[in-house]
């Protein structure tokens, strides 16, 4: 199960079974049941909540994975590894299996899941909610946002896709669905409310824009939907937040707005291609504006600049506080964050930035974000640079 206890992130595995629980915008197009002003203003009712859950529930898929495991006392003691060992274990037995759900999001098999459900897996087996299986290949992962894409294999039944929902326009305290496969035991419903949006600093993932509800989530729900009263994917159940390692009330799903363009992203290039400005950043506090004398009380605050990236080349100055992009406020680091990485690569944004003289408008040009290795390089350059600095005065 993906829990958040406290600060922490934990994982459950063991040989024999790793039950991946519960574990990040594009155009949109209004689907047909959006576009009614029936499905949104008929009263809530008993019969209307059965009439979906029991339209969507279909569209949810069991996904399980096996993956030869590589530790264990087999790894270097020759009792396991000798064949004429009373203990040997065979390579095919050294496997360990993952539990999650996905969903169903194209009638040709396409299915969306979480990455870290299919995270390391050699075969991948999807089951219907009639308990038919198929083979399914993996098209693409993205695990900064937790996202991946599966493909069924094989001549394929009708299959119901679920539409796709503009989760901009949840409202908090709307009523939402989640769909999954918890423990293994089949597809179950339970129900809540959107109880926040916006949860882009939870430390989860490393790109987060997390819709935050109180319906039940439990292991194996991973990947599972969340949907609305129109039947409408609104996000990827990914995590729990729990003290004691159990379901307390809080749960995180992928908003829709973020998990269909990594989806599509992944579908047609094999990866996700982010914008990268090239600085650090932290939030903008009152106490953090009176010591250093910050021309604002919130926004975004620079605190360095990569040398020759796109920021520095587009004029952005360490100390400058970002206040607004692309006209849209601007408070919290991880929103700021993910805004320039979906914006994607070689697109220009119109900062709105705070300094000593007034308020300027900077434009910037967005390069491609580094992978994790070259990120990790430039960060103990900078620090390097730092220390050289520091040594200097």
């Amino acid at each position: 199960m993906r829990t958040v206890i406290s600060k922490g992130l934990l994982a459950a595995t063991s040989v024999a079974a790793v039950i991946a629980g519960v574990g990040v915008a594009a155009r949109y197009a209004p689907s047909p049941a959006e576009a009614s002003p029936s499905a949104s203003t008929s009263p809530l009712s008993d019969d209307r909540i059965a009439d979906v859950a029991e339209a969507v529930v279909n569209s949810v898929v069991n996904v399980s994975t096996t993956r030869e495991v590589d530790s264990g006392p087999w790894a270097s003691d020759p009792f396991f590894n000798d064949p004429r060992s009373p203990f040997y274990q065979a390579p095919d037995e050294r496997k360990a299996s993952s539990l999650g759900s996905g969903v169903i999001v194209t009638a040709q098999g396409r299915i969306l899941t979480n990455a870290h459900v299919v995270q390391g897996a050699d075969d991948i087996k999807v089951t219907l909610s009639d308990g038919t299986e198929f083979d399914a290949k993996l098209i693409g992962t993205d695990p900064r946002a937790d996202i991946a894409v599966l493909q069924l294999k094989g001549d394929l039944p009708r299959l119901k896709p679920l539409p796709f929902a503009d989760s901009n326009k949840l409202r908090l305290g709307e009523t939402v669905l989640a769909i999954g496969d918890p423990f293994g035991v089949g597809q179950a419903v339970t129900m809540g409310i959107v109880s926040a949006k916006g949860r882009a600093s939870v430390g989860i993932e490393d790109y987060e824009d997390f819709i935050q509800t109180d319906a039940a989530i439990n292991p194996g729900n991973s990947g599972g939907a969340l949907v609305n009263l129109r039947g409408e994917l609104v996000g990827i159940n990914t995590a729990i937040l729990s003290r004691s390692g159990g379901y307390q009330g809080i749960g995180f799903a992928i908003p829709s707005n973020m998990a269909k363009p990594i989806m599509d992203m992944l579908v047609k290039d094999g990866k996700v291609t982010r914008g990268y400005l090239g600085v650090n950043i932290t939030r903008v506090t009152r106490d953090l504006a009176s010591k250093h004398k910050l021309p604002a009380t919130q926004g975004v605050l620079i605190t360095d600049v990569v040398e020759n990236g796109p920021a520095a080349r587009g004029g952005l100055r360490s100390g400058d506080v970002v206040i607004a992009v692309d006209g849209a406020p601007m408070t919290d680091p991880g929103q700021f964050r993910n805004l320039v990485a979906m914006k994607g690569a070689g697109k220009p944004v119109e900062l709105g930035v705070l300094r000593a003289k007034g308020r300027d408008q900077v434009r910037v040009i967005l390069g491609e974000l580094p992978d994790e290795k070259t990120m990790q390089r430039m960060q103990r350059q900078r620090q390097q640079r730092q220390q050289r600095d520091d040594d200097g005065n």
